[in-house]
C-alpha cells in the first residue's frame, strides 16, 4: 500500500469513490484529514460550481484530495482549468475515453491524471498515452458499472499492468480484509463509496441513510437497458420505484432518438441529467422512493452510522490482521 499512499500523498491508499451529491466538501475533507484520499464528484456542475466546491473543500483540509471529472461534460476543458487554477493534484476520468488533449491539458498543470480501465486492452492503451494511474472497477460497485466482477478484472489485469502504474481496485469491497487480498494480487490500494456514505461527516439525508442501514446485497440492482440503439450505462441502486421511472425515461429519450429530434450524444447527456436528479432527490431531499439510492452490493456491509476516521481505523485493523496472519502462515 505504500506505492499508493505515496501516489496520492495519504497515510492510507484507500480512495473515497466520487459519488455525486454524496462526495462534496464535508465528505472529501474528512476522509483526507482521517488519512485517506477524498475525491470532489463534479458529475454535473458548472465550472462556477466546482471552482467553489474546490475552494470550499480547501478551507476544510490542508491534506491532499482530487477531483472526478465527467469525460463526456460538454465543458470538460473549462473544467480541467479550474483545477489546474486551485493546484489539484490528482485528477479522475470517468465516464469513457479521454477526448483528445485531455490528458494533456491536465498535466500541463501538474496533476497527475487517474482513469477507468473496464477492459486490459484498454488499460494497456491508457497507460500508452500517458495516465498516471489506474481504478479497475468491478459490477459490483454503486452507481454507473461494467459487465464483470471485480475479481474477475482484478485477476485479469493485475498481473498485467500493476507493474507499469499504481492501481486501485474498486467494486463491492466493505472489508479490509478483502483490501489486503488485492494489495496480495498486486494493487496499490483501493477505492470504496457506499462504505462512506453512512460517514457521520456525510450530508446524505437521514432517510438515504437508514436505506442504506437496512438494507441487503441483493437489494442493490442494476438498471435494465430497454433499447439496444440508446448505450445506456447500467446503474446499481437500490431497488425503489425510481427504477420504472428510469424505464419511462429511456422510451421517451427514445422516441426523442426516432423522431431524429436529439443526436446520440444528446441522449446520453439526458440520461445522466436523469440519473443526476435522480439521485439528488434521494440524496439530499430524502426521496428514497422515487429517486436513485446508488449503492454497491457491499451496502450489506454497512451497519451503523459512524466518523469516517473510524471507518478506516476499522478498515486498516481488519487488512493489517489479514497480513500478518498470510505472513505468518
Amino acid at each position: 500500500m505504500a506505492r499508493g499512499a505515496d501516489f496520492l500523498g495519504a497515510e492510507v491508499a484507500i480512495m473515497a469513490g466520487a459519488m455525486s451529491w454524496v462526495s462534496e466538501r464535508n465528505l472529501v475533507s474528512a476522509m483526507s484529514n482521517a488519512g485517506g484520499f477524498g475525491v470532489i464528484a463534479c458529475g454535473a456542475m458548472t465550472p462556477e460550481l466546482l471552482d467553489a466546491e474546490i475552494a470550499g473543500t480547501g478551507a476544510l483540509t490542508e491534506k491532499p484530495f482530487g477531483v472526478n471529472l465527467i469525460t463526456m461534460h460538454p465543458g470538460l476543458f473549462d473544467l480541467i482549468a479550474v483545477c489546474a487554477r486551485h493546484k489539484v493534484g490528482h485528477v479522475v476520468l470517468a465516464g469513457g475515453l479521454p477526448p483528445k488533449g485531455s490528458l494533456e491539458a491536465i498535466k500541463e498543470s501538474g496533476a497527475k491524471v487517474v482513469c477507468f480501465a473496464p477492459t486490459l486492452a484498454l488499460a494497456k492503451k491508457l497507460i500508452r498515452s500517458g495516465v498516471d494511474a489506474l481504478v479497475i472497477e468491478g459490477m459490483e460497485a454503486g452507481g454507473h458499472i461494467g459487465p464483470v466482477s471485480t475479481s474477475v478484472l482484478a485477476q485479469e489485469m493485475l498481473p498485467e499492468i500493476a507493474s507499469a502504474v499504481p492501481v486501485f481496485v474498486a467494486g463491492g469491497i466493505g472489508r479490509g480484509e478483502a483490501i489486503a487480498g488485492y494489495l496480495d494480487m498486486g494493487a496499490a490500494g483501493v477505492q470504496l463509496g457506499t462504505r462512506f456514505v453512512c460517514a457521520t461527516e456525510s450530508i446524505a439525508h437521514a432517510n438515504f441513510k437508514k436505506a442504506f442501514i437496512r438494507a441487503s446485497a441483493r437489494d442493490a440492482v442494476a438498471s435494465i437497458q430497454l433499447d439496444p440503439r440508446l448505450p445506456v450505462i447500467p446503474v446499481r441502486a437500490l431497488k425503489n420505484a425510481a427504477g420504472e421511472l428510469f424505464s419511462a425515461k429511456q422510451r421517451e429519450v427514445a422516441q426523442l432518438l426516432d423522431g431524429k429530434q436529439v443526436e446520440m450524444l444528446e441522449a446520453q447527456l439526458q440520461i445522466e441529467h436523469y440519473w443526476a436528479g435522480a439521485l439528488r432527490r434521494a440524496v439530499i431531499d430524502g426521496d428514497v422512493e422515487h429517486g436513485s439510492v446508488m449503492a454497491g452490493q457491499s451496502v450489506g456491509m454497512v451497519t451503523k452510522e459512524e466518523p469516517i476516521a473510524d471507518i478506516i481505523g476499522t478498515l486498516v485493523a481488519e487488512a493489517s490482521a489479514a497480513l500478518e496472519l498470510r505472513a505468518a502462515a
